[in-house]
């Protein structure tokens, strides 16, 4: 290894003229990955380690010197490693297929890169190795500190589950609502009624929304490096401690409190920013904020972190003695978010998958979804930020543009006239700190201010003009970055280029799919980027999910109310309804990617890859980009089997992002039987087309025959085989829609629900009506009548995530009840 380092610190000498670092700059490090038995909640499962730790072990190191990495992977998948906000050559970043060949199993990859910054970072797996324990903590010591602390100390936060993430994504997939009832967040119909918000929940099902989402998944617990709780006894009275918090969960936002009064915050994605005292910390996804603390004289303090649902918390305590509770925050009412989103001029329920992928208008779906502002544009919202003179972003000059691929971008750069004036922040190149904003907004033809804070982007304006506030959770004013300031000027000059991409970010919770300009990655276009130019992407949030949006391999501004000095971040939330604007300078080459940090929302489709258009690197021969891609239109399958008193039945469903495969068999103990099996292609979101083929066995009594008049004829079994073309569509209201026509011109029409009424308990039912207008003549002119009706109700008692108790009544095979298994 020795002989390596050294061969290749001579190789950068000659190239660059520069003297190499000192041999002891390096700092080395092996890691192992191995799949093991753990024990995080109550149940031992198979986890995957990082040398024998979840979280894996921090790794510091001193800025200005080398990092050398050697991740083994023992386990029997590939194996991934991203360092998370650490500017590493894009061979080295971690995404496979993408930037860097996966890591086979029983093979060792050598990750090797300069460190130019220092901060708070982490490592974690880009794949779905990440929910089963693939992270842990990244810290890169300044040449030289600016703050003074007697002890450092990293906190892991992260979520846990006992299921496989295999499983978790395809229970998602499958639309069921066994999350929200496991973790208690359910809101039935009964709660609905009962709290005055039927009127609200009408809203939402015309929108095809179920409810107010706030989080994906059921967690059995979450940790702290580790652990439900964590206690530090060895700091002690009067220390000053910074605490490195870094959320690696996988889907879960958490809010920080902390005990013992107001914390200083000093940094945020590892980057400085101007202290500030600040409680009630909202924490993304990937995200990581630095704090100093002093332990009390007595006492201990604690950290809380609760999840954003409020399904769980975690804790820290730091010192001994009695306990300096942090305060604790209210559960979100999901009904009372109900009730608000309903009252303002919103429209939800964007498309996750558009008709036609590469021909979307991005503006054009803004306009038509989120917040719907008056034609005079008087209100002054803009997704919960008050804008100022009743504009919105879109409004806002920012050069003339072209659609490409559901991307909205400048058609050429605003400036020919490229320039860096060099500025070191962190240890990081940046532009000139000028007098100038660099950039700023166009409003009414007029740049905003640059020292200023910009009037557009402070949203506590709107807070109370909205009316938002929630149990102490506001919808627009809790999650704005207003707080974050920059040390120092961090625009870029106005000399530079810009170019403008509007990416809005949609989904579809009844399929799990997650898209950008409804557009999933499968599907999308790269969008371009540039060296020395700006490019600024607003992130419009069409969901009422948050999306904590990272960007490899880059650190971009993060527009808010302090202008030019708007702080510097590698990850950025996006909440509900409403967007955010960063401004990104092109100062790489290669592929990077950009994806929401939900991992089941990226894994869901929500991704972008970011181009400079320049070669790959020749050691990816063999690894097509197109498999990380793709890895993301994958296959699911699941199934339902019913086990009851007077039937029983078989529903398998395989799907991807486009495509449907169902094979439903009904069998009555009455000899009634119906199998179908159908592929479907979906065109849009909700409308997809048909075909396939349906049998049924019928019970039917034949004529009395001639010779034996007055009696009853025979009951005989007949089969009836056709083909079916038809389409599916999903209504306003949730109602699903089947059309469709057989071989022998017969139309037949049903329409179904489910709906939750009361914790647990869902009623469904569907009514179907066949007309036969004997437009083919049949081999049986006695089959049946000239017109059917098929009807069916039930209900379903939620026993668990795979058994419920079931009970059933349908016209052609009778009442029961059973069991039903759901796998």
């Amino acid at each position: 290894m020795k002989v390596n380092a050294l061969l290749f610190f001579s190789l950068l000498l000659l190239l660059t003229g520069r003297p190499a670092r000192a041999q002891t700059d390096t700092t080395v490090y092996h890691l192992t990955l191995r799949q093991e038995p753990v024990n995080k909640a109550g149940k031992t499962v198979t986890g995957t380690t990082v040398n024998g730790g979840i979280p894996g072990p921090t790794l510091r190191f001193k800025e200005g010197g080398y990092a050398v990495i050697y991740v083994k992977n023992q386990m029997n998948v590939e194996a991934s490693v991203h360092w998370h906000g650490v500017l590493v050559p894009n061979f080295y970043d971690g995404v496979p297929y993408l930037t860097t060949p996966p890591i086979k199993p029983g093979q060792e990859l050598k990750y090797l890169f300069p460190l130019k910054q220092a901060g708070t970072y982490w490592y974690h797996a880009h794949s779905l190795e990440e929910q089963t324990g693939v992270y842990g903590g990244i810290v890169i010591e300044p040449r030289h500190e600016r703050l003074t602390y007697d002890k450092d100390l990293v906190l892991m936060l992260s979520d846990w589950t006992n299921q496989k993430p295999k499983d978790v994504l395809r229970n998602l997939k499958r639309g069921t609502e066994w999350y929200n009832i496991a973790k208690g967040t359910a809101t039935p119909l009964n709660r609905v009624i009962a709290r005055g918000a039927f009127g609200a929940q009408l809203n939402f099902w015309k929108q095809r929304m179920e409810s107010f989402d706030i989080a994906d998944v059921s967690y059995d617990a979450f940790l702290v490096n580790g652990q439900p709780v964590q206690q530090y006894p060895d700091l002690k009275p009067g220390e000053r401690v910074r605490l490195r918090i870094i959320n690696g969960g996988t889907s879960t936002q958490f809010w920080l409190t902390f005990g013992g009064g107001d914390p200083l915050l000093v940094a945020a994605d590892g980057q400085d920013v101007v202290p500030v005292k600040h409680n009630k910390t909202f924490i993304a996804i990937a995200e990581t904020y630095d704090f100093l603390v002093t332990i009390p004289p007595s006492g201990k303090l604690e950290l809380r972190a609760m999840a954003q649902d409020g399904s769980g918390t975690t804790s820290a305590y730091l010192g001994t003695g009695p306990v300096l509770a942090a305060p604790v925050l209210p559960r979100p009412d999901k009904i009372a978010l109900m009730q608000q989103m309903a009252k303002m001029d919103m429209r939800m329920g964007a498309p996750a998958l558009k008709f036609r992928p590469h021909h979307v208008d991005p503006e054009q779906m803004k306009a038509n979804w989120g917040m719907q502002m008056d034609k005079q544009g008087t209100d002054g919202k803009m997704g919960g930020m008050n804008m100022g003179g009743g504009k919105k972003m879109a409004d806002m000059d920012m050069g003339g543009d072209k659609k490409m691929a559901g991307i909205k971008m400048d058609d050429q750069p605003t400036s020919s006239k490229p320039g860096m004036a060099g500025m070191k922040m962190d240890g990081m190149k940046m532009p000139a700190d000028s007098a100038h904003a660099g950039h700023g907004m166009l409003m009414n033809g007029r740049k905003m201010g640059t020292d200023k804070p910009m009037a557009g982007m402070n949203m506590e304006a709107s807070k109370a003009k909205a009316g938002m506030d929630m149990g102490g959770m506001d919808m627009f004013a809790e999650y704005n970055y207003d707080f974050l300031r920059s040390p120092q000027k961090t625009a870029y000059a106005d000399n530079l280029p810009v170019r403008n991409v509007l990416l809005n970010l949609t989904g579809n919770m009844q399929r799990y799919i997650w898209s950008m300009n409804g557009v999933p990655l499968s599907e999308a276009d790269e969008i371009p980027i540039r060296v020395n130019q700006v490019t600024r992407i607003t992130f419009n949030n069409l969901t009422m999910m948050h999306h904590p949006m990272h960007l490899h391999g880059h650190f971009f501004r993060v527009l808010n109310a302090n202008g030019a000095y708007s702080p510097l971040k590698h990850t950025v939330n996006v909440p509900p309804m409403q967007q955010v604007t960063i401004e990104v300078l092109g100062n790489e080459s290669g592929d990077w990617f950009l994806h929401c940090h939900v991992l089941y929302h990226l894994v869901g489709g929500m991704a972008r890859v970011v181009s400079y258009g320049t070669p790959r690197d020749p050691r990816m021969q063999g690894f097509p980009a197109s498999t990380a891609v793709h890895g993301t239109d994958r296959y699911y399958t699941w199934g339902r089997l019913d086990a009851a008193s007077h039937m029983g039945s078989l529903n398998l469903m395989s799907s991807n992002i486009r495509n449907q495969f169902n094979l439903s068999v009904e069998n009555g103990w009455n000899r009634n039987m119906e199998t179908e099996a159908t592929y479907e292609r979906y065109l849009y979101d909700y409308f997809r087309v048909f075909g396939g083929v349906n049998v049924e066995n019928f019970r039917q009594q034949l004529p009395a025959p001639l010779t034996e008049p007055g009696t009853a004829g025979r009951m005989v079994t007949k089969t009836d085989v056709k083909a079916v073309v038809g389409v599916r569509f999903l209504t306003p209201y949730l109602f699903s829609l089947d059309a469709r026509i057989d071989n022998q011109l017969r139309p037949r029409l049903s329409l179904g629900r489910k709906i939750m009424v009361l914790p647990r308990l869902l009623v469904s039912g569907y009514y179907e009506y066949q007309a036969d207008f004997g437009w083919v003549n049949t081999l049986d002119n006695n089959r049946r009548f000239e017109k059917e009706v098929v009807w069916h109700t039930g209900a379903d008692y939620l026993l668990s995530r795979n058994f419920s108790l079931m009970g059933s009544y349908d016209n052609r095979f009778g009442g029961g009840g059973g069991l039903s298994y759901r796998f």
